[in-house]
């Protein structure tokens, strides 16, 4: 009697399993190791020089939030920065209108790198109660990056705080490949044409005509 003997299923080899491919994250990344990293995101997240474009009534809830009932300087937030060029965050709090605008991208563009924004309250966000107004710009960011958004009408102060825990929160978790590893501008792209160099030569405001 033939005896065949039992034979074992094949069982299909198992797939390799594939890896993400590594982000290139540029030569700024590979001097930072993830240490590194770590320690420059907890360095900015908790010390914010803050610039306050205070528009309408939402700016006094803002220095209500800045005073010693709610005190976000405990967030590691420094209000009132000497300047733009002083400064990590800008505020927009209140009405922004077409008229403000060019002023608002003309002072987010003299901050330093890194550089952030909050929209603050409901005019700063969509335009607000006054969103139908021929002057009103409909949100801030129509004209620069926004990166929190705070609702409200005007938003209470804790408001501010909770939209502050929520940058910080992005900032611990930011890249600086993402962030700085694209294709530099270049200059042309860096010039808004808002403020127009003197042409060479030309009679200076002091001269006499």
């Amino acid at each position: 009697m033939d005896v065949t003997p039992e034979t074992t299923p094949s069982v299909p080899a198992p797939e390799p399993v594939l890896l993400p491919e590594p982000k290139r994250l540029g030569a700024l990344a590979r001097l930072a190791p993830e240490p590194m990293k770590v320690v420059l995101n907890w360095g900015r997240r908790y010390s914010l020089w803050v610039f306050n474009f205070g528009l309408a009534c939402c700016a006094i809830e803002f220095i209500a939030a800045s005073m010693a009932r709610h005190d976000f300087i405990r967030l590691g937030v420094i209000p009132f920065a000497p300047g733009p060029r002083q400064a990590d965050l800008m505020i927009v709090s209140g009405t922004v209108t077409d008229k403000m605008a060019p002023a608002i991208k003309r002072l987010y563009e003299q901050m330093p790198e890194p550089k952030y924004v909050i929209s603050f309250g409901a005019c700063s966000n969509c335009g607000g109660p006054y969103w139908d107004s021929y002057s009103v710009t409909k949100g801030v960011d129509q004209i620069i990056p926004v990166d929190v958004y705070v609702p409200g009408c005007p938003p209470r102060p804790e408001a501010l705080l909770q939209g502050i825990l929520k940058l910080q929160e992005k900032i611990a978790r930011e890249s600086l490949g993402e962030r700085y590893g694209s294709a530099r501008p270049s200059a042309a792209a860096l010039q808004s044409g808002l403020v127009q160099p003197p042409a060479p030569g030309g009679t200076g405001a002091g001269e006499a005509r």
